[in-house]
């Protein structure tokens, strides 16, 4: 529910991935947070965000998705992802967008999506999550069909380093069993896919786009984007039909580097449940871990 003091702002058109870009550079510049941080109180609206065909057939390429997967269960975050940005870049947001690290996210789909259709966007920070490692924000994103919640997500976002942290403590909420999870896929990503999966999501962050960007960030060279690693292993576990109600749970570990290799583990499937984890090419180290459930309303 809204509070009473929120501000409601219509993004439409959504800006552009470069002038995106240029605001995260910017935010660079903001000022030394003194005292705790404070919750930004923005509620962002895209009335009429499309599930156009184009779009989602040129995700689907990039992770992996078949035509009859129809809408991927991941695909709408595409469109609320330039919103999230805008509330990472805003003046009151207390720290820069870039460093800002994707530790989890989850998704509940409750009626079939359709191309073509157009969906209503609401997107604002929920509320603060204290971390081992410091500051995390929860960032809620509705999806409206027709009047009613068709799609949602929660985007969990963690500023390292930040003392004496507020909100409730962060616990991870997948327990896989490791000794059931057996290799299913192995796969090989080239140097040039963050630059690619960009262009097809939005996120241009230069950890992802080039060697110098991620080097001024602490990396030996660029990752690969989470929500891709996320999109490439849903996937693997998507039935190839059009799903109508589905939740999805992840966590983000360790980053994968490009070019690299990774592989995909599987606990055998228990009904519509899919347990999974993304490892490195030993598969002795984490990448991701995630819980898939189809036709279990969340």
């Amino acid at each position: 529910m809204m509070k009473p003091d929120s501000s409601i702002r219509i993004v439409d058109p959504p800006p552009s991935g470069v002038r995106l870009l240029w605001d995260g550079l910017c935010s660079l510049r903001k000022p030394r947070l003194e005292g705790p941080p404070r919750l930004p109180d923005e509620h962002l609206v895209r009335p009429a965000a499309e599930l156009a065909s184009v779009d989602i057939a040129r995700y689907a390429r990039a992770c992996g998705f078949r035509p009859e997967h129809g809408v991927p269960l991941s695909f709408p975050h595409t469109l609320a992802f330039p919103l999230h940005l805008l509330l990472l870049t805003s003046p009151t947001f207390p720290w820069p967008a870039s460093g800002m690290v994707h530790l989890a996210n989850r998704i509940r789909q409750y009626q079939r999506l359709e191309p073509g259709q157009a969906l209503r966007l609401e997107v604002h920070c929920e509320r603060w999550v204290a971390h081992p490692k410091g500051q995390a924000v929860l960032i809620v994103t509705r999806a409206k069909g027709d009047g009613s919640l068709a799609w949602e997500s929660e985007s969990l976002y963690l500023r390292r380093g930040v003392n004496a942290p507020l909100g409730e403590p962060w616990q991870g909420v997948l327990d896989l069993d490791e000794a059931a999870l057996v290799r299913t896929q192995r796969w090989s990503l080239p140097a040039d896919l963050g630059r690619r999966f960009a262009r097809v999501s939005g996120d241009h962050n230069p950890i992802h786009t080039s060697w110098l960007g991620a080097r001024l960030f602490g990396f030996p060279r660029a990752i690969a984007h989470g929500m891709w690693t996320l999109g490439r292993a849903l996937a693997a576990q998507q039935p190839p039909r059009p799903l109508e109600v589905a939740q999805l749970t992840c966590e983000f570990k360790l980053p994968i580097f490009l070019p690299g290799s990774a592989t995909l583990w599987n606990v055998p499937p228990t009904g519509t449940r899919h347990e999974f984890e993304v490892r490195n090419l030993t598969g002795d180290k984490p990448h991701m871990r995630g819980l898939f459930i189809e036709g279990e309303r969340p």
